[in-house]
């Protein structure tokens, strides 16, 4: 499940006299009060400027300087005033609201799908991803979290690397026992007709690739079950079959089915698509090193579990070498994102430069 919480979310007092975090956006323009583009409200980004995870003179590499003071002065105004505490209580508040937020979601997800958040593994991305990691890692007591490499645009790295593909869909609503099965057939050869249409007149000559999903549902229920099928003609599956693909599917999603309760066909979809291209990240090259050539410097931090500022190593994400392994507290910085590890936790680096953070059971 993807997750998210903008670094442009825009903070403020709610009528109800609370916190509250979103869903207003500053966007990137003017974009936080801290990018001194004339954005006065505080956000996301402001908060962990003020909380000490982000550099004012390395966002984006250096090349964008961040307004400290700015930050400041409209958590002050817009945020701490109205609610009645400090600048910095202001801050940390927006940051573990986030957090809060992220972590309501990702349990409500986990627990639909019967899953355990205390063996998963938190993957972060985006410019913010990174930075609240840790802190909704902590919240759900999931034990590790991998950041990619080039994590903070790992959105554009997925657009330009993933197959050119389609998804048509057709509504046609009629239950297992009345469907008739070459209707159905028929319906699935238009559907895939018109995708190869749409791929050669964006100048596609390769080979097309056809998915077929059946999106069905108990009679009377209100959401669908998506239902991946083995590309053959659809005459040639048994209606017993088809109910009990969904049957299987449903007791996977939910712990249980209801087999006397009949199923209906809501809706079919065809992802045509071209040929998956293989993806390879290479591995780093510096294959050795030593830590203390990583170490950028020291900066104080807000610790989450001391609630106070406190001293955090910072880590040059660009020198760190495979093998490479840190105790928290730390901040490992990129130009697109920065890594936040708490002191009861640590992080190590793999041959790809993947950085794997362990909480410590210990402490957690």
């Amino acid at each position: 499940m993807e997750i998210g919480a903008g670094g442009g979310s825009i903070a403020k007092m709610s009528k109800m006299g609370l916190l509250q975090v979103g869903p207003e956006s500053a966007g990137a323009d003017p974009g936080p009060a801290c990018y001194g583009r004339g954005g006065e409200n505080p956000t996301v980004t402001d908060a962990d400027l003020v909380l000490g995870y982000l550099d004012p003179d390395y966002f984006l590499g250096g090349t964008m300087p961040l307004d400290k003071t700015a930050s400041e002065r409209a958590l002050a105004e817009k945020v701490a005033k109205p609610l009645g505490t400090t600048t910095v209580g202001a801050a940390f508040g927006i940051h573990d609201l986030i957090n809060e937020t992220m972590a309501a979601a990702a349990k409500t997800h986990i627990a639909e799908k019967g899953g355990n958040p205390n063996i998963v593994t938190i993957s972060a991305f985006g410019g913010a991803g990174p930075v609240h990691a840790y802190g909704l890692a902590k919240k759900i007591g999931a034990p590790r979290i991998l950041v990619p490499p080039l994590a903070g645009v790992g959105s554009a790295l997925g657009f330009f690397t993933a197959p050119v593909a389609f998804d048509l869909t057709r509504s046609h609503r009629v239950t297992l026992d009345n469907a008739n099965f070459d209707e159905i057939e028929a319906l699935f050869r238009e559907l895939e007709a018109e995708g190869a249409a749409i791929l050669q007149q964006a100048g596609k000559d390769q080979t097309v690739i056809f998915e077929r999903t059946l999106m069905m549902r108990f009679v009377g229920q209100g959401a669908e079950t998506d239902l991946r099928l083995e590309h053959k003609s659809f005459q040639l599956w048994e209606k017993t079959q088809i109910r009990e693909l969904f049957d299987d599917i449903y007791k996977k999603l939910y712990g249980r089915t209801y087999p006397e309760t009949p199923v209906e066909f809501v809706t079919f979809k065809v992802r045509a698509s071209l040929p998956q291209r293989e993806f390879r990240i290479p591995p780093l090259r510096q294959t050795t090193g030593k830590l203390a050539d990583c170490v950028k410097g020291e900066r104080r931090a807000f610790s989450l579990v001391r609630k106070e500022y406190i001293p955090f190593t910072v880590y040059d994400r660009f020198k760190l070498y495979p093998g490479a392994a840190m105790k928290g507290p730390a901040i490992i910085e990129e130009k697109e994102s920065t890594i936040i590890v708490g002191e009861d936790a640590q992080a190590g680096v793999d041959e790809y430069g993947f950085v794997w953070i362990d909480l410590l059971a210990e402490v957690r």
